[in-house]
């Protein structure tokens, strides 16, 4: 084969004669960024310019989210929840990430709650959104924020968004969570596609926690990474070791920047999802007790812990007194939700659209009139959940 020789050619920038060369997936080498390592150790120099109230503000938050999803979990063991998708493992990956947007930022997440207690989103609220009721997400959209629950559902929203803001010349960005699993939806191919072609201010940051639902990241896509699929949309990327808080700050701080500077960024940070994809499956049937056991000493907790105490910043925090602090406010936020009146099955109809169309009506009517026919249809539904 002869070398590459540089043309005019409009397509290509180069091109070769003899045999056909064939793209692989060994041509790319996708590095991920890591500051602290497993065992607690790092460079000084690499370290993120944060004060020292910044680094326990976000051994906090981290601590805040794996407590209040073992209180959801226990909760929904109880009855008083329909389902919960736990985040445990993933919490350096959620608020090392969260850390860096602004409130004026618009954040549509699919597996991570924390971000919006950090803009002041009350522990109610999201027990009563996972109760499935509505007036839960009023204060999602006060703070730039909403869940989406439908894999990938929410990108083409977020790319959308993110094209109006930048008509609009808005100084914030559009940034949308999403999983391994939505990057194999169309959705996701649709909006990151749109984003890269418009070069709108859209931060798409993938938590690649290993599984879609039941199925595992080798088995959903044959791209060596997450990261990489960035690319071919003209869109640059990074990837990142989910389970270091640091590196994910310093990874979608500089992502931020750059998407406020109009060019839209995809992020991949490897994490893992210790607990089930929601209390409604059994891990157990799909990964190894093994599997778990190894990640679960990439703890991200405990690896932050080792770089605080390095920096003798550990003394100064009080684990105990903050678990019982973040408890505390969940005890209060339980009982706040439990004083809101249960509602009425009929309202599912409700909260769609603003007048309801025909077809909805006609629904909503053969409903009630069923429910008047037959009312020991009451006696299932008053086992649902309370809420």
């Amino acid at each position: 084969m002869t070398e590459n020789v540089p043309t005019d050619h409009p397509a290509n920038a180069a091109v070769s004669a003899g045999e056909p060369r064939f793209l692989t997936q060994d041509d790319l080498t996708v590095d991920t960024h890591q500051i602290v390592g497993p065992d607690g150790s790092y460079d000084a120099d690499d370290v993120p310019d944060l004060d020292a109230e910044q680094f326990r503000d976000l051994y906090r938050w981290m601590l805040t989210d794996r407590v209040f999803s073992r209180r959801m979990v226990s909760i929904q063991r109880r009855g008083e929840l329909g389902t919960f998708g736990s985040t445990r493992g993933q919490e350096a990956s959620i608020i090392g990430s969260a850390y860096t947007l602004d409130p004026d930022d618009w954040l549509y997440v699919g597996r991570a709650w924390t971000p919006m207690f950090m803009r002041g989103v009350p522990m109610k609220d999201m027990i009563l959104f996972w109760r499935g009721i509505e007036e839960g997400q009023q204060s999602f959209a006060e703070h730039n924020s909403q869940i989406a629950i439908s894999i990938g559902s929410h990108l083409p929203l977020v790319a959308g968004l993110a094209w109006g803001m930048d008509l609009s010349d808005d100084d914030a960005i559009a940034t949308a969570y999403l999983g391994d699993g939505a990057t194999s939806t169309g959705a996701a191919h649709e909006a990151i596609n749109f984003a890269g072609a418009l070069g709108v201010p859209a931060l798409f940051y993938c938590q690649n926690n290993q599984y879609a639902i039941s199925l595992s990241a080798d088995e959903q896509t044959g791209a060596s990474t997450i990261a990489q699929k960035a690319l071919a949309y003209g869109m640059d990327a990074i990837r990142v070791d989910g389970q270091d808080v640091l590196a994910v700050y310093e990874a979608v701080e500089e992502a931020r920047e750059r998407v406020r500077e109009g060019e839209p960024v995809f992020v991949e940070s490897v994490t893992y999802r210790l607990d089930a994809h929601t209390t409604s499956d059994d891990p157990t049937r799909y990964r190894s007790d093994e599997e778990v056991e190894a990640w679960e000493r990439q703890d991200p907790l405990e690896r932050y812990r080792e770089f605080l105490k390095a920096e003798d910043l550990w003394a100064d925090i009080d684990h105990d007194a903050i678990v019982d602090e973040i408890e505390a406010e969940f005890d209060a936020a339980l009982d706040a939700a439990n004083e809101f009146a249960e509602r009425e099955i009929v309202e599912i109809f409700a909260h769609v659209y603003e007048e309801m169309p025909p077809e909805l009506q006609r629904q909503y009517e053969e409903f009630v009139d069923l429910l008047e026919r037959r009312p020991e249809m009451y006696d299932y539904i008053e086992q649902r959940p309370k809420g």
